[in-house]
């Protein structure tokens, strides 16, 4: 049995048969019923996720995955494909957005190498040696405004090597949260076309500016993608096809963190557009994942509500971000531990002597 198989048949059904427990407790807390709203269904959720009364979010841990696309050939981004072996040695630098939001949340950052168009060179200092996985499938994916981005081989590799990376650093440190981040130029482009064919709405609809474009480049980006969508004619029920036909590297990976997070019952934190292409494929290769995610945020990415609403996600925040990286996931991941330390660490009216209310 293939590695993706085995792991989609230890995903479970959440029966959220601990909701009414813990909505009690939550109740009994010093404070007006249902007064801290959105946290409280937080703390529901990561209960049910984790079948555990009294979770603790100690081990937290985001997945930055960087791959490149030959559909930079089209012109479809604001900056060079160089960017994406650069922005890989900033994150190993410690010099990035996601490094200093992280860093606040107390989460540790996993760089992985899927599909960069150059070989990273990992210095021997040991936190760099720490914090990268080379997972590489290729030296980035063909130009899909021609034919495939990759062979459905591929694909599945790259779904494989995001859990293969899950699950090696769940044995080795532990996780109890995930996030998802990605790097890579040209893939809002990838990312549209997934959510064009997967959700069924119009490329103009979902199309963003990416990295900035203008209204031209963003009317040449609208066109390459319909243009690949025509040549490749993807399989809307089958997310494997369209991540092979017009994905990314780093966006099978992030796939495969979130088919691996959910057969492990740990939550995933999705972050912005390319993660919720990703989160996309994953739903379409298995849907049991959509109750073991949690979207930090909607972006400015006109696709991403659409991608959320078709997976059923309503994101914790919206602070108009566009970064990537995992930096939303990180700020959503600060949240869901507060939530979960609401439940677990606030006395109850009995506990504090306080009156509850008539």
């Amino acid at each position: 049995m293939r590695k993706l198989d085995e792991t989609i048949s230890r995903i479970d059904q959440i029966d959220f048969s601990m909701a009414e427990k813990t909505q009690k407790r939550l109740d009994f807390l010093t404070k007006p019923q249902g007064s801290l709203g959105k946290l409280e269904d937080l703390a529901k959720q990561v209960v049910e996720i984790t079948k555990k009364d009294n979770p603790s979010l100690k081990n937290k841990v985001i997945f930055t995955m960087a791959a490149d696309h030959g559909i930079t050939e089209e012109g479809v981004s604001a900056f060079p494909k160089e960017v994406t072996p650069q922005m890989v040695y900033n994150f190993l630098n410690g010099g990035a957005g996601i490094n200093v939001l992280a860093n606040h949340v107390g989460a540790r950052v996993v760089v992985v190498d899927m599909g960069v168009a150059e070989e990273i060179k990992v210095t021997s200092h040991k936190s760099q040696v720490k914090s990268f996985k080379n997972k590489k499938i290729n030296f980035g994916t063909k130009n899909f405004a021609k034919g495939a981005a990759m062979a459905r081989d591929e694909a599945i590799r790259s779904i494989e090597a995001g859990i293969e990376v899950f699950e090696e650093e769940f044995a080795n440190n532990g996780i109890d949260i995930v996030g998802t981040g990605d790097m890579g130029i040209g893939n809002t482009t990838a990312s549209s076309a997934i959510v064009s064919v997967i959700t069924g709405a119009k490329v103009e609809d979902i199309t963003g500016r990416g990295t900035g474009i203008d209204d031209k480049g963003l009317s040449h980006k609208i066109e390459i993608i319909k243009k690949g969508l025509l040549v490749n004619k993807p399989d809307s029920k089958d997310g494997i096809d369209v991540l092979s036909k017009v994905g990314g590297f780093e966006i099978g990976g992030l796939a495969g963190v979130i088919l691996a997070a959910a057969s492990k019952r740990v939550p995933v934190v999705i972050d912005g557009f390319i993660s919720g292409a990703a989160a996309l494929v994953a739903f379409s290769i298995e849907p049991k994942t959509k109750d073991y995610m949690i979207a930090s945020h909607c972006s400015v990415e006109r696709g991403h509500k659409v991608t959320l609403d078709f997976i059923g996600l309503t994101p914790v925040l919206d602070f108009n971000l566009r970064l990537g990286e995992g930096t939303g996931a990180a700020l959503g991941i600060g949240i869901i531990d507060a939530s979960v330390k609401i439940l677990t660490q606030m006395a109850t009216f009995e506990h504090a002597g306080v009156s509850e209310k008539k």
